[in-house]
């Protein structure tokens, strides 16, 4: 346990250090096992993990879900997902904010990549918002929330790998993920209508559009929405699975992109180095996560928790609590897809052995990962628009998240209390 927690926090200093996550779980992983076993044993475990995971079958689902996105968004969905929420929306108070969460809700479900969501979605969104006089702050807050939604609204990145070190059904996940996803959108669209009640000129009303015009926009969304059912359809219906469907999901948004622009080489080009950037980045994390994760197991540190968790066995939900908070912590320092690598494998045993549904606890990592993309002092998304938006000081983008990061809360909240909302949609499912 000792060595453990020495572990945890040498790879925390290297990464204030500026040394890359993955490179820092990997060195006090491998450095740990040679401490604990052999140099050898060491750089056999370092070899095997490395290449076990880049021959993984189940993995290949991360590249594909991630050319997929690429793909989709290249075809300019989200301008058109954000004309159709604001069809509906723009002409209400905050109806812009409210359009930008529904339009990255929907640009989520198919890119599964929250950065990828907030960076696209600023370039739509923004103007738009500043054109009716919109506040930074609400603008800004609500592209940096909604963009959270990628990774919760399926087919998602994060989930299939939760999946992958959890050994859950990916289908199951993927479905319990969608009623929890609706429940995000609704307590975000909660959190810009207090907002605008409480300050009118943060958000004033945009012009209302005709019915017809209406069904123009939904008509100019439908080849996504046919690809986003077949995906996902064709997963819970049994047709095919989640790593068949990642690749059909890929061809389809092939075929979308053809459709819209035509063939270009450059642009086919840029979008599959774009891919394979995005998967190797996650791919080495998950393996310095993995070695970091064998050093956490031979210190039996899984194994103390277990048994410590055996004091709990009358109030499991404290250490659930006691979970949370840690993840809400990591939160502020680490980006999401580390935090779950680092945590989940040694986490899980534990959730499981209490007695909760490793779905249910999946789909509350999720949440909270969600929340550490918009909390102070990291919160990804919230650089990533920075960056795109760099008129926009940073105090102001955290200011805008504020309310979105209490409508969090307040989910995570119902999400623990009522498990029924995770799951009810996967007995469905086989």
């Amino acid at each position: 346990m000792q060595e453990a927690l020495i572990a945890f926090a040498v790879m925390l200093g290297l990464t204030f250090l500026r040394l890359p996550i993955a490179f820092s779980m990997a060195l006090v992983g491998f450095c740990g096992f040679a401490y604990l076993v052999s140099f050898n044993a060491a750089l056999s475990m370092v070899g095997s993990v490395a290449f076990e995971t880049g021959m993984s079958y189940t993995l290949s689902i991360v590249p594909l879900f991630i050319l997929m996105g690429n793909l989709v968004t290249r075809a300019g969905l989200s301008a058109e997902l954000y004309r159709v929420s604001y069809a509906f929306l723009g002409h209400r108070r905050g109806g812009l904010a409210m359009a930008t969460v529904l339009a990255c809700g929907g640009f989520g479900a198919v890119c599964g990549s929250s950065l990828a969501t907030a960076a696209t979605m600023s370039k739509v969104a923004m103007p738009s918002m500043r054109k009716y006089g919109y506040s930074d702050a609400l603008a800004a807050g609500s592209i940096a929330a909604g963009g959270t939604l990628g990774i919760l609204i399926p087919p998602s990145v994060v989930l299939v790998i939760y999946g992958i070190l959890t050994e859950t059904n990916i289908g199951k996940l993927f479905i319990a993920g969608i009623l929890p996803g609706l429940v995000a959108i609704a307590c975000y669209l909660a959190a810009v209508a207090v907002t605008v009640r409480i300050d009118a000129k943060a958000g004033p009303r945009g012009e209302r559009v005709s019915w017809h015009e209406r069904m123009v926009a939904i008509g100019n969304v439908w080849g996504v929405l046919i690809l986003f059912l077949v995906v996902i359809g064709g997963i819970y219906g049994g047709i095919f699975t989640p790593t068949e469907a990642a690749g059909i999901g890929a061809g389809g948004g092939l075929v979308f992109l053809l459709l819209r622009k035509g063939f270009d080489w450059r642009e086919l080009r840029t979008i599959l180095i774009e891919s394979a950037i995005t998967t190797g980045m996650i791919f080495t994390i998950l393996i310095g996560a993995l070695i970091f994760a064998n050093f956490i197991n031979m210190t039996g540190m899984p194994t103390e928790l277990t048994g410590y968790a055996e004091y709990f066995r009358e109030t499991p939900i404290l250490v659930i609590i006691a979970i949370l908070a840690i993840y809400v912590a990591l939160g502020c320092v680490l980006e999401s897809m580390s935090m779950i690598l680092l945590t989940v494998p040694m986490f899980y045993p534990l959730v499981a052995h209490l007695g909760y549904d490793l779905i249910w606890f999946g789909i509350i990592v999720v949440v909270v990962t969600e929340i550490s993309m918009i909390t102070p002092p990291v919160g990804l998304n919230v650089f990533v628009l920075r960056s795109v938006l760099p008129d926009v000081p940073t105090k102001t983008v955290f200011r805008g998240v504020m309310p979105f990061i209490v409508a969090d809360i307040v989910r995570l909240g119902i999400l623990v209390a009522f498990p029924a909302i995770s799951l009810y949609l996967t007995q469905f499912v086989k």
